[in-house]
């Protein structure tokens, strides 16, 4: 069968039983519906199914919950398998440079992802999932796709998702639960973030911590002495910690404002919820510390006038995401950090300090290089006031068989403190 979309949304077609089928797709990487469709039960092994796949077929699942899982274990398991070994007279395979090593990594990580997004599940209209030994996870669809109106007709309103994204959407639902602990906000129970689906978790605690600690800007001959008073911009808040970690830094709560930033409208209703459970917002009109503006990048100048401090963590790597959660981690061109740093002078108060915070992994990648960042810096009408460098601490930095190991094991992230040239 062929895939169309309709006028409103991507359509996944099948036979079933000699009859024609169509459904909603569903897939938060933009991935089009699969061409091809087979419906598929318990009596599918792993090898066949790994076979289908790899041709770019679908399974669409109408067997066991629990036994489609385990296919897709099955189905991982296969994609993973090392190769095997090369005869000895073959000739040793050319060493790679750090950018062809990321580069296949890549297309490696999209393979891999395509492959195992083809075992698909059905939705009901309520979202639930009509299979035997299916989990309830209607919460969760309904924080990452929004409410549902029920359906009054049999088999109205179903849609179809790969299981590989109906499990990565329930893991960011334990995770929202959970919350994600930051040392920088102070002691437990106030000192979570819950991140929703969609919004990047802020699991790399070393650039908070260079954040918590960092000397605040001057204010004076005396700024040591003096409460922070000024404003302060956090460019693309995410889930808004870094606007949380500023605002228990701040002396004086009812002089000096954080303005939040952030186009996309999950990771605004995400900042929302955590700056409000921690206090920093929905206190009363006129005392919020936080305030959020929708924008790119700056908030209108007219509107909030020159900060004292602006805060932007941009994505570190420059290449293309091909998924949204990718856009926290990929940035094509540098589009972001290059428009943090040429509108950071206009932005910034004669006295106030720009902290970029961002990874050198770019760098060890051969992705970019130490002399263009610099370059930029230095064309925005800025000069570096001080760096301040932290090793990362996350698993993959220490594991010899991750395939980025050698720049992994090299990184550094840094706190740029820039002013006006």
């Amino acid at each position: 069968m062929n895939a169309t979309d309709s006028p409103s949304f991507p359509q996944l077609l099948w036979t079933e039983d000699g009859i024609a089928h169509s459904a909603r797709w569903r897939s938060e990487s933009g991935t089009p519906p699969p061409k091809r469709v087979m419906v598929a039960d318990d009596t599918l092994n792993a090898d066949t199914a790994y076979r289908l796949a790899a041709e770019g077929t679908a399974l669409l699942w109408r067997g066991d919950f629990q036994n489609a899982r385990q296919l897709l274990q099955a189905l991982a398991r296969r994609v993973d398998r090392k190769p095997t070994k090369v005869k000895a007279r073959a000739k040793p395979a050319p060493e790679l440079s750090p950018r062809d090593a990321f580069n296949l990594h890549r297309q490696a990580q999209s393979q891999r992802a395509r492959l195992l997004a083809m075992v698909v599940m059905p939705l009901a209209a309520d979202y639930s999932i009509p299979l035997r030994r299916a989990p309830d996870w209607r919460e969760a669809c309904v924080e990452a796709y929004g409410e549902v109106a029920l359906a009054t007709t049999e088999h109205a309103g179903e849609s179809m998702v790969s299981l590989r994204e109906l499990l990565g959407l329930v893991g960011a639902h334990e995770w929202r639960k959970k919350g994600v602990e930051i040392p920088a906000l102070g002691e437990e129970p106030d000192n979570r973030i819950h991140p929703h689906y969609g919004v990047f978790s802020p699991v790399r605690g070393e650039y908070l911590k260079l954040v918590a600690e960092a000397t605040l800007p001057a204010t004076g001959r005396k700024a040591h002495r003096k409460p922070f008073d000024g404003l302060v911009l956090d460019i693309g808040t995410g889930t808004g910690v870094l606007a949380a970690v500023m605002a228990r830094r701040m002396v004086s709560p009812n002089t000096a404002r954080i303005i939040a930033t952030e186009l996309d409208d999950r990771a605004l209703a995400c900042a929302r919820e955590n700056l409000t459970r921690l206090g920093c917002m929905g206190s009363g009109p006129g005392v919020d510390q936080v305030e959020l503006v929708q924008c790119d990048l700056f908030p209108p100048l007219t509107t909030y006038g020159q900060a004292k401090l602006i805060i932007c963590n941009p994505p570190w790597l420059p290449a293309r995401p091909s998924t949204p959660i990718e856009h926290a981690v990929y940035d094509p061109e540098s589009r972001m950090l290059r428009g943090f740093l040429s509108g950071l002078a206009a932005h910034l108060a004669a006295d106030g300090e720009g902290w970029l915070i961002l990874s050198d992994l770019a760098e060890h990648l051969g992705l970019r290089t130490r002399a263009e960042l610099l370059a930029w810096i230095d064309a925005a009408g800025l000069k570096v006031v001080n760096r301040t460098d932290v090793r990362p601490q996350h698993p993959k930095a220490t594991d010899a068989s991750d395939p980025l190991f050698v720049a992994r094991s090299a990184e550094l992230t840094s706190l740029w403190r820039l002013s006006h040239a």
